[in-house]
C-alpha cells in the first residue's frame, strides 16, 4: 500500500468538479494510504466556504464536505506533533508553516505530498524538500 499525503488544495477537488478533479479523486482508490496533518480540515473547510461565497460550492455542499472529509483520510495526524518541524521548513523555505506542516508529514512518512499549490511547489525547488513535493498528476 502506499502512503500518500494529502494538502486542502487537493482535498477541495475531491468535493468540487473543476481542473484536477479526476485526478484527485484517483486518489481515493484502495491500495492508496491517505493521510494529512488535522489542520486539513480547517483549511478545506476554509477553501468551501470560499467557495460558497463566490457560487462556486452551495452551503449544503460544503456542509456535506465538512461532515464527511475526515472519512476520506486513513490517518490525520496531530499538528502539535509536526510543529517544531514544521516551522523549520518554513523558516527555511520563508514560506507559510500551514504548507510546512504537510511537508514535516511527508518526512516522517517518507512518503510523497501531493498539491496542487504551483507556488509552493515552485518554492520547494532545489531544496531537500522537492522530492517529497509532487504536483498532482
Amino acid at each position: 500500500m502506499s502512503v500518500v499525503v494529502i494538502d486542502a488544495s487537493v482535498a477541495i477537488k475531491w468535493f468540487v468538479p473543476e481542473a484536477g478533479y479526476e485526478a484527485a479523486r484517483a486518489l481515493l482508490k484502495p491500495g492508496m494510504l491517505l493521510c494529512a496533518p488535522d489542520l486539513i480540515v480547517a483549511e478545506t473547510c476554509n477553501v468551501g466556504w470560499r467557495k460558497a461565497r463566490s457560487g462556486d460550492m452551495t452551503r449544503d455542499d460544503v456542509r456535506t464536505m465538512a461532515a464527511n472529509l475526515h472519512r476520506s483520510f486513513d490517518e490525520l495526524v496531530s499538528s502539535d506533533r509536526l510543529s517544531a518541524n514544521a516551522v523549520e521548513i518554513a523558516l527555511a523555505l520563508d514560506h507559510p508553516v500551514y504548507d510546512a506542516f504537510y511537508i514535516a508529514l511527508a518526512e516522517l512518512r517518507s512518503a510523497p505530498m501531493i498539491t496542487v499549490d504551483q507556488r509552493l511547489l515552485s518554492r520547494v525547488s532545489g531544496t531537500p524538500w522537492e522530492r517529497l513535493v509532487q504536483p498532482l498528476a
